[in-house]
């Protein structure tokens, strides 16, 4: 009787287990509104995401798409600052880059990359609705 009772036991932890598993989600896009974390603040929207660093900027365009772990790899422009006033035919600092990461909805890990560079502007903690927390070189 006791070895019935802990196979059924048994049986019922594992099927309990196996039924409580995240089921994979579809693919689906960046959610819209603020996201921000240290040196860091996204802005998204349907189409597109502004991006500013502490001493930089950046753009993505295009659908924000992630797969259905939530990873994406999206193609966007990473343009450089500098402390002090603009002069008027000062032209930007605009470099093709890769933004990657992982998204659950709630919170982001984002990954900066100079196209065809193997070294990370950086990577990046944010949380959707939270402020970013910059200081900016201006």
């Amino acid at each position: 009787m006791n070895r019935t009772w802990l196979i059924a036991a048994a049986i019922f932890l594992v099927s309990g287990f196996a039924t409580a598993a995240p089921k994979s989600r579809k693919p689906g896009r960046i959610a819209p509104g603020d996201w921000g974390g240290p040196h860091i603040t996204v802005s998204v929207d349907e189409s597109r995401a502004s991006i500013e660093f502490d001493c930089a900027n950046g753009r993505i365009d295009g659908p924000l798409t992630v797969d259905r772990r939530g990873r994406f790899s999206l193609k966007g422009t990473f343009s450089g600052e500098h402390g002090g006033p603009a002069r008027i035919d000062e032209k930007p600092n605009e470099q093709p880059a890769r933004y990657s990461g992982w998204t659950d909805g709630r919170r982001m890990t984002l990954t900066v990359t100079i196209e065809g560079s193997k070294e990370a502007v950086g990577t990046f903690n944010l949380g959707h609705g939270s402020p970013g927390r910059l200081f900016k070189c201006r």
